[in-house]
């Protein structure tokens, strides 16, 4: 898998596994995993069983009901097999993956459920799953993101986490915590039920919470339909009004090179000697269009909307394709004024459609890099622009190092604050990066809130606590230098660690506590013997043997 490239850009024409129909206010998400249409050979994907291609295209069906169909308000989420909804993350991909491969599908696939949720809680979005036959694993979590479950009441089909009997893994990407933290059930009922095989169906998954509803074959269209229309009564979506009116997600315009990702508005250069990638972000070129009718003609060429398109590719085309390359260095360029202009439309129009998905979108890719598990540097030197939302990027940061010329202040880089640092762009943790900063500090919040708007130079950023050094320029090559080659140096898997205990210090959410799960616990059962071991359960499934386990439970 070390050569393969993977493309996060696809479309509905190019979809295999995924139909996307709308009717209204209502969109319609169906599966119908092709057997032979895996993103790698070796596996064949059977009762709707998914990998990562699967996923990416689960990904784009959510942008383009986002932004191509603002009528839409619910979403419905089904399958086209008979009897069978999605029995999970393909058992042979997994035991065929490596690590890597394994610990990067699984967030991906729990950030685009995470994203449902998102777009649950911020746009008024919902979805229902239409669970209409056997439900397992992945599949059950994919039912899980929604806002509500209705499962077919056929004596047969019933929803399952049996990762830990039949595979000796966990339900690690979301599973076990969305099951407790979401919908409650009950510790005792959750511990029986993770630990069958065959599930629970019928009027005991209502009863132990694990599904909102049931419905006979006959009345389950029905029953569906009528919640569905419930739903979205608080929705900051158009509605049919705007049918016809949203925005295309055309292709994004890429030119790749062996050390270099190029785009509109973000530049990815790779120095592999020194294992660091320099991410650099761009400001506006022009002013922003600051009308509906100008946004909506802009397209998906509005700059916070291509701009945010373009780093959710590139994070994820980095940390999938680019592992050993561990350090990532983040740097902006433009005009701070334009680039403040852009967030004054976004707060302006925050109440339109079109500009509160932009908003969301821009707070999903941030919460991305959040999440990535590589060390991200800050550079604000000469002619950068860390300025409003592109300043997140110094905060998303484990570190933030700042050019400091008290000689040459014409020359001298700034941050400026805007109101969207404030709290539009919460990580996962449901925090602001200024409240994580600080703690929820009242004095330190106050006295960053008062300067929004001014121009910081080093002094006082680092006065306000929003950098961590601010070395002048006879300093600044080596400072850079000493601390990128002391980073390479240290162990990968400490650092990883490290930086995700101290990102998310405070405050804890049900995504904080996936993520955390799937670092901590599943990446450890990943690489166990009793796992992928020669006589491990992922290993032996489906080749008529018994896994071998050791006993140990130390």
């Amino acid at each position: 898998m070390s050569d393969f490239k993977v493309d996060y850009q696809t479309n509905p024409s190019q979809y295999r596994h995924w139909t996307l129909s709308v009717d209204g206010e209502i969109a319609t998400l169906s599966l119908d995993i092709q057997e032979d249409g895996g993103i790698l050979p070796g596996y064949k994907l059977k009762l709707n069983s998914y990998d990562l291609g699967v996923d990416i295209e689960l990904h784009d069906a959510l942008q383009r009901v986002r932004f191509e169909h603002p009528e839409v308000k619910s979403v419905v989420v089904t399958s086209l097999k008979d009897r069978i909804f999605c029995s999970g993350a393909n058992i042979f991909m997994l035991g065929l993956s490596t690590h890597a491969w394994k610990v990067n599908f699984c967030k991906f696939t729990n950030e685009t459920r995470n994203g449902i949720e998102d777009s649950s809680r911020h746009s008024g979005l919902k979805f229902v799953a239409a669970v209409n036959g056997a439900c397992a694993g992945g599949g059950y979590e994919l039912a899980l993101a929604c806002d509500e479950i209705v499962l077919v009441d056929d004596r047969s089909s019933s929803v399952s986490l049996p990762e830990v009997p039949l595979l000796g893994v966990l339900p690690g990407t979301g599973g076990l915590t969305r099951v407790t933290d979401k919908r409650h059930v009950r510790h005792d009922h959750a511990d029986i039920f993770c630990t069958s095989v065959e599930g629970v169906r019928g009027q005991k998954a209502v009863d132990w919470r694990l599904v909102d509803a049931i419905a006979k074959p006959a009345q389950f269209a029905e029953v569906v339909a009528k919640l569905v229309k419930q739903l979205p009564a608080h929705s900051k979506r158009a509605g049919v009004a705007a049918k016809g009116q949203g925005v295309q997600l055309k292709p994004l315009h890429k030119t790749a090179t062996a050390d270099s990702l190029h785009y509109g508005y973000v530049q990815v250069d790779i120095d592999r000697a020194k294992r660091t990638a320099t991410l650099t972000v761009s400001a506006p070129k022009t002013a922003v269009p600051n009308t509906l009718e100008a946004i909506q003609q802009a397209g998906d060429s509005w700059y916070p909307l291509q701009m945010a398109r373009e780093l959710d590719d590139a994070i994820l085309n980095l940390r999938t394709n680019e592992l050993d390359i561990g350090t990532w260095l983040l740097k902006t360029t433009g005009d701070a004024a334009l680039a403040l202009q852009s967030d004054a439309v976004l707060v302006q129009h925050q109440a339109h459609w079109l500009v509160n998905e932009t908003i969301g979108l821009l707070r999903r890719t941030l919460a991305r890099l959040d999440v990535s598990s590589r060390s991200l540097f800050a550079l604000i030197d000469e002619g950068t622009c860390f300025a409003g939302t592109l300043a997140e990027l110094a905060f998303c940061a484990d570190r933030a190092y700042m050019l400091a010329l008290p000689d040459a202040p014409e020359q001298a880089p700034h941050i400026t604050l805007s109101e969207l640092n404030m709290g539009y762009f919460p990580m996962v943790n449901h925090q602001s990066r200024l409240q994580r900063r600080f703690y929820e500090e009242t004095a330190p919040l106050e006295a960053v809130r008062a300067a929004i708007g001014k121009a910081l130079d080093a002094d006082q950023a680092l006065a306000l606590g929003l950098v961590t050094a601010a070395p002048d320029d006879i300093d600044w090559a080596d400072e850079l230098r000493i601390a990128i080659e002391e980073r390479a140096a240290m162990s990968p898997d400490s650092l990883t660690g490290l930086e995700a205990n101290l990102r998310f210090a405070q405050k804890e959410s049900m995504e904080t506590r996936i993520f955390g799960r799937l670092s901590a616990w599943q990446n450890w059962i990943f690489n166990r013997p009793n796992a992928v071991g020669d006589k491990g359960a992922l290993k032996v499934y489906g080749k008529g043997e018994k896994a071998a386990f050791d006993m140990n439970r130390v």
